[in-house]
């Protein structure tokens, strides 16, 4: 997936490898996603997207957005919008496409190997604008579920797909073990660690709240 070497940053879209990780019946440990990308490369950034709601006191995801914060990713949220659907069912609406694009783009002069941890097909144009840019793109989804978790043109486009359930070894956290280690946003979870020096960094200013688990989410 990666050269000896190169400059590498990820980008992780929260809810669609939550999505995935769930599909597959396993959970992310991302201290072990961390140390294995930087096993790969020079690690320059990690990325991870997630919106939350601003209002909720209490939200399950609040204890991973503060470990991750901490402990080598950068963070970035934004508050949801709220709405009742025709059916007068509560919907929140929390995309964060942009933000993740925007970001993409900017870095992508500065490194060799971006790694999308995402299946969403609305970032077929961005992939294809970052290659424009001569840097490779890895896209990390699944097409093992029924229906695959990747839309078939944002895998086409990739320079690699690596299916994530063939890393499930290497960042699965383990099921024997106390859930102490970070874990998605419907579950939640708390655990420290060594970060690198050339990822420690200040926490990143917050721009949202707190997030509820069990509201419907939409693009």
């Amino acid at each position: 997936m990666t050269m000896t070497g190169e400059k590498i940053a990820l980008f992780i879209d929260g809810a669609n490898l939550y999505a995935t990780a769930k599909s597959l019946g396993f959970d992310i440990d991302y201290k072990k996603l961390l140390k294995e990308f930087q096993s790969r490369g020079n690690l320059l950034r990690a990325f991870y997207y997630t919106a939350i709601i601003e209002d909720q006191e209490y939200s399950s995801i609040r204890p991973l957005i503060d470990w991750l914060d901490y402990n080598g990713y950068a963070v970035v949220t934004k508050a949801t919008k709220e709405f009742v659907d025709q059916t007068g069912r509560r919907k929140v609406k929390g995309n964060m496409d942009i933000e993740l694009a925007v970001d993409a783009m900017e870095t992508a002069s500065n490194v060799d190997h971006i790694v999308l941890f995402s299946g969403d097909g609305d970032f077929t144009r961005l992939v294809e604008a970052v290659q424009r840019k001569g840097v490779r793109v890895t896209v990390v989804s699944t097409v093992t579920t029924q229906p695959p978790m990747v839309a078939d043109e944002l895998r086409r486009q990739a320079d690699v797909f690596t299916d994530i359930i063939t890393l499930q070894s290497k960042i699965g956290r383990d099921p024997s073990e106390r859930p102490m280690r970070p874990r998605e946003p419907a579950e939640g979870g708390h655990h420290g660690g060594h970060t690198p020096q050339f990822l420690q960094r200040g926490p990143a200013p917050q721009r949202a709240g707190a997030a509820a688990a069990d509201d419907d989410f939409e693009d």
